[in-house]
C-alpha cells in the first residue's frame, strides 16, 4: 500500500521514537520532532489512516501509537536507513572468530559476537555433517583397545573407541589405516560399506574383522547428532520486558531455545536466499512470538552456502544497526571457515 510522503515521514519517526524509548508515541511529541509544519490535527487525521491501514495501533492505556508487525516491514523494507558499519573495525572487535581453532570453535565464536554486539541472542545454524571421510588412523591404547581418528573433509576430528578380540601391532594398525586411505578417502561410511566385503576378500581375517569395525564405527561417528544450532546470549532477552512480560511469553520464549525445531527451520529456509533476511513476529509463521524478530544471513565455505547465522531480538530493536552486524558477521565467518 502507498504511503505519501508526509506519511512516511510521520511513520517513520514514530518508529524511530519507539525503538528509542519503548514507549506509545503522541500526536504532539511527532508534531515537535518530526520536522513537518503541519499541525496536531493534522497529525492526528494521517496517524487514524495509519492506524486504518494496520501500520500502527492504539494501546488501551495511552493516546499515542506504537508500530504494528506491519509498520515494521513496511519501515524495514522502504524507509530504513542502515548504518554503515566497518568491516575492518568490526574485524578488530572479534578477533575470537578469527583465531585459530576448529570450525565448531570458530561458529561459536561467531555466534557469542552476534550475541554481545547486538546485546540480544546470536544463534548460528551449523553445517550439515558430511558423512565422508578424508582420513583415518588407528591408535593403540592398550591390548584389544583401539582409538579410531577420524578427520572429514572440513578438517572435525571425530574419535571413536574399538573393541576388538584381536590384539593387532602398530603396524597392522598403520596397514589397515593405509588402506582404507588409499582406496576410500574421500568417500562416505555408508557407500563404503557396500563395497568392503566384496573388495577385502584378499586381505587376511582378522585385518578384514579391523576394516569392518572401523567402517561401522565410523559410519556412527558421522550419523551423531551434533549442535544444529549454536545459541549464544538467550538470557539478554530476559530482560525485554516485551518478550518476558508475562509467563506465556516466557514459555514460548524457552521453547523456542530449548526445543530449537522453529529457529531451525527459520535458519534453514533463510539459507536459501541471498543476503540479509528480516522475519518480523506476527507477519510470519516461522517466529514463534508477536514481539519477536529475527535478523539472518547465509554464511558460506568456499562459495558454497553451508549455513545461516542471525540474531533473535524483540521487533523493537535497532535494525540499523543490527543488519550490519548480521552481515559483517557472516562475510568474517565465512572468511574464517574458508582459511581454515
Amino acid at each position: 500500500m502507498q504511503l505519501d510522503k508526509r506519511a512516511q515521514t510521520l511513520l517513520k519517526t514514530l518508529v524511530e521514537r519507539y525503538i528509542a524509548d519503548g514507549q506509545p508515541v503522541g500526536s504532539r511529541s511527532l508534531s515537535r520532532i518530526s520536522g513537518l509544519e503541519l499541525s496536531p490535527a493534522t497529525i492526528r487525521n494521517i496517524m487514524a489512516d495509519l492506524e486504518e491501514m494496520g501500520f500502527v495501533s492504539s494501546p488501551h492505556t495511552s493516546a499515542g501509537r506504537v508500530p504494528t508487525p506491519r509498520g515494521y516491514r513496511f519501515f524495514v523494507d522502504t524507509l530504513l536507513t542502515v548504518q554503515s558499519l566497518d568491516e575492518g573495525a568490526m574485524d578488530s572487535r572479534m578477533p575470537p572468530l578469527l583465531a585459530i581453532g576448529s570450525p565448531q570453535k570458530i561458529i561459536s565464536n561467531a555466534a557469542q559476537v552476534l550475541s554481545s554486539l547486538s546485546h540480544f541472542a546470536g544463534v548460528v545454524l551449523t553445517p550439515k555433517r558430511d558423512s565422508a571421510f578424508k582420513q583415518v588412523d588407528f591408535i593403540r591404547l592398550s591390548e584389544r583397545r583401539i582409538l579410531l581418528v577420524i578427520v572429514s573433509p572440513s578438517g572435525e576430528v571425530q574419535n571413536r573407541l574399538l573393541l576388538t578380540d584381536v590384539d593387532y601391532t602398530p603396524s597392522q594398525l598403520v596397514e589397515a589405516a593405509n588402506y582404507l586411505n588409499q582406496h576410500y578417502g574421500g568417500q562416505r561410511f555408508e557407500d563404503i560399506r557396500m563395497r568392503l566385503a566384496a573388495e577385502v576378500r584378499q586381505l587376511r581375517d582378522d585385518m578384514t574383522r579391523l576394516l569392518h569395525a572401523a567402517v561401522e564405527a565410523g559410519n556412527d561417528a558421522m550419523a551423531d547428532e551434533c549442535d544444529d544450532v549454536v545459541i549464544s546470549g538467550e538470557r539478554n532477552l530476559l530482560s525485554v520486558a516485551e518478550l518476558s512480560s508475562d509467563m506465556g511469553s516466557l514459555r514460548k520464549l524457552f521453547d523456542l531455545f530449548e526445543q530449537k525445531t522453529s529457529l531451525m527451520q527459520l535458519l534453514d529456509v533463510s539459507s536459501k536466499a541471498t543476503g540479509v533476511q528480516i522475519f518480523i513476529g506476527g507477519e510470519s509463521h516461522l517466529v514463534p512470538m508477536e514481539e519477536m524478530s529475527v535478523v539472518t544471513a547465509p554464511y558460506e565455505v568456499n562459495g558454497t552456502v553451508v549455513g545461516t547465522l542471525g540474531v533473535v531480538g524483540p521487533t523493537r530493536m535497532a535494525y540499523e544497526q543490527v543488519i550490519p552486524i548480521v552481515d559483517i558477521t557472516a562475510r568474517l565467518l565465512s572468511n574464517a571457515l574458508s582459511q581454515h
